[in-house]
């Protein structure tokens, strides 16, 4: 399996594990060069919040995947995670309507949960 699309399939399940908000994962590889794919989602509250990072972080050390960046963990109003390969966004609900990365990113593909399950049939 493709290093980007195994690390997603990571962060969504982490993500969907515990209980993130409406996850938006957006293939970014034919517009920008910044990243393959873009994971926006929210938590309920900073404790959520924190809660959703830490969860996706374990996940992905456990498969051998660092985080070289990590960005926002403290005031968990926007949290960024870059693994390179894929960003995973973790906003206050205040704070993603405010930023609104789904409308700057518009020009992606727009990948539905659906499509996130067909990447672990390719790995089987």
């Amino acid at each position: 399996m493709n290093t980007s699309k195994e690390m997603l399939k990571i962060a969504y399940d982490a993500l969907d594990e515990k209980k993130a908000a409406e996850i938006s994962v957006i293939d970014i590889a034919e517009v920008s060069s910044l990243a393959d794919y873009y994971v926006i989602t929210n938590g309920e509250n900073s404790s959520h919040v924190q809660a959703l990072v830490e969860n996706v972080q374990e996940k992905m050390y456990k498969a051998g995947y660092a985080c070289r960046s990590l960005e926002g963990y403290k005031a968990a109003n926007w949290v960024l995670m870059d693994y390179g390969d894929i960003v995973v966004n973790v906003f206050s609900r205040e704070d993603r309507r405010w930023f609104d990365l789904e409308r700057i990113w518009r020009d992606g593909k727009f990948l539905t949960a659906e499509n996130i399950r067909e990447i672990e049939k390719e790995e089987n």
